[in-house]
């Protein structure tokens, strides 16, 4: 099987150019994650997934083999690269377009970019593991850096701030300088404002009004808010009925100039935004 959307050496080609907003699949091969928790954990079920979003127009498949949800305790390196390798290495031999590795940790991401992956996305912004900049610069990939209140275990607790948007900000560009001087590329850097990574609904709410600003720092910008907590608590569903919300939450952001959305379902995802762009084109 072959993707749709371009190879990955005009992916590579396009990418800071790009004049459409890219779709990132997630791909959990873990027993615990909070939306779809042991639904892709068997590596054949993950791969068959993989395959679903390829065809339903997923520009990268993000894998990760560690729940992230509030509350949830760190998985050895070593489990990440039990869960994630043999996943990685099987959707790079059926697809060559990018393939995202979810995770804070140098060994990880060097296994999963041995394995085929060539991306890294690290919800730390390469606090967690002093050697992930050298992995991330050695290779020249790409590196989403997010921004998190606390550790996945603790940062719901109460989280607060000055100004969330310019706290947000402020961390994110500091991140990003930080990789720079280090040797990665500035086209390279992705910056995500860690929508439900110690926020409150609110906080949430005023990063994605006021989302324009953090694209103002002249990165890429990422967005995750598939079925996040805050449009619970907004409309009351449950978490596999939040589809209509996190579609409303991901045209929003693109509007305000996110390039890529992180998403668990690719082809509704898709339908709306090319609607959403034909909508506001002249």
């Amino acid at each position: 099987m072959r993707p749709s959307s371009v190879s990955l050496l005009m992916a590579t080609l396009l990418w800071p150019n790009s004049p459409t907003p890219w779709i990132m699949g997630i791909l959990n091969v873990t027993p615990d994650s909070f939306s779809d928790g042991g639904l892709s954990s068997d590596p054949e079920r993950a791969i068959g997934h993989s395959r679903r979003m390829i065809d339903e127009g997923a520009h990268i498949i993000d894998v990760g083999g560690e729940s992230t949800r509030p509350g949830s305790l760190p998985v050895t390196p070593g489990e990440q690269i039990r869960r994630t390798i043999p996943v990685i290495a099987s959707i790079r031999r059926l697809w060559d377009g990018p393939i995202s590795i979810d995770t804070t940790s140098a060994v990880v991401a060097e296994a999963a970019l041995r394995a085929g992956a060539n991306w890294v996305n690290d919800i730390s912004a390469l606090r967690n593991d002093s050697l992930m900049i050298e992995v991330v610069a050695s290779r020249g990939c790409p590196i989403v850096l997010m921004h998190m209140q606390g550790t996945p275990r603790s940062m719901q607790e109460q989280p607060a701030y000055g100004d969330v948007v310019a706290d947000v900000k402020e961390y994110l560009v500091e991140r990003a300088a930080f990789a720079e001087r280090r040797g990665v590329a500035r086209e390279n850097i992705i910056l995500d404002p860690g929508i439900g990574f110690g926020k409150t609904v609110e906080h949430n709410l005023e990063l994605l009004r006021r989302l324009s600003e953090i694209v103002g720092a002249g990165y890429r910008v990422l967005i995750g808010t598939s079925r996040k907590s805050f449009i619970g608590r907004l409309t009351g569903a449950p978490v596999d009925q939040r589809l209509a919300g996190s579609i409303a939450a991901a045209v929003k952001a693109v509007e305000a100039g996110a390039g890529i959305v992180r998403v668990h379902d690719v082809g509704p995802t898709k339908q709306a935004l090319v609607v959403a762009a034909a909508l506001s084109a002249p």
